[in-house]
């Protein structure tokens, strides 16, 4: 049996910022490995450092200890520019507030990042996930004439059009009434499995943690393996 490669591994990440009360420690040597195609959810309170640690983990931001490596590449050594490039067509993103730029269709929200990676018939192929996620007849709606879940919808077309090795997902339902929320789930973990995408989800919902391989809890800057 073949042995799953890692795609994204964090050692001894450290946290810190600067508050008006002083030094605030945000996460403390956090250690964590993402396997291919594997499911991870990161619980935690609200102020736990979940979204930070989600951001470190993706390039987005610097820790202020520890390396990070993405690919088999230390990303801790790598400018913004090179990190962008890093993730360019390799990995997606879904958030809560949806982050679709608003004078864009669906269409054109889901064409434009595959468009800047230079992938090649983006039209054809962000045609063809918005209709996997149920959206073919509104593809020339801008988000204003939209949903909150179908937002979502095309904010989940828009991460798996350029079939990404990881997907980095923020509270994914966390702007959605529960039976859309469920209906994103399910569309979710359906896009994961057939795209074979490994997937970083945060989270406040159990049920939601519940469908992924592993869940781990973060508790004042510490991560921890629920078992």
């Amino acid at each position: 049996m073949s042995i799953a490669a890692t795609v994204v591994r964090a050692e001894q990440l450290s946290k810190q910022v600067n508050a008006p009360e002083g030094q605030l420690s945000i996460l403390n040597s956090v250690d964590l490995q993402i396997q291919q195609q594997e499911a991870v959810a990161i619980l935690g309170a609200s102020g736990s450092g979940k979204s930070t640690l989600l951001g470190l983990l993706a390039g987005l931001d610097n820790p202020t200890q520890g390396k990070i490596w993405l690919f088999d590449t230390e990303m801790t050594q790598l400018d913004e520019d090179r990190r962008a490039q890093l993730r360019a067509g390799r990995v997606g993103f879904v958030f809560q507030s949806f982050h679709l730029l608003p004078a864009l269709t669906a269409l054109e929200n889901v064409m434009l990042p595959m468009e800047l990676a230079g992938t090649a018939a983006a039209k054809s192929k962000a045609t063809d996930v918005l209709a996997q996620v149920g959206l073919s007849h509104r593809l020339h709606h801008i988000p204003s004439q939209l949903s909150g879940g179908e937002q979502q919808r095309v904010a989940l077309a828009r991460a798996f059009a350029a079939q990404p090795d990881i997907l980095f997902a923020d509270e994914p339902t966390g702007n959605l009434d529960q039976q859309t929320g469920q209906r994103i789930v399910d569309l979710l973990f359906s896009l994961k499995a057939e795209h074979g995408t490994a997937l970083i989800l945060v989270t406040h919902d159990p049920s939601l943690a519940a469908r992924c391989d592993r869940r781990c809890r973060l508790d004042n800057g510490q991560l921890q393996e629920v078992v």
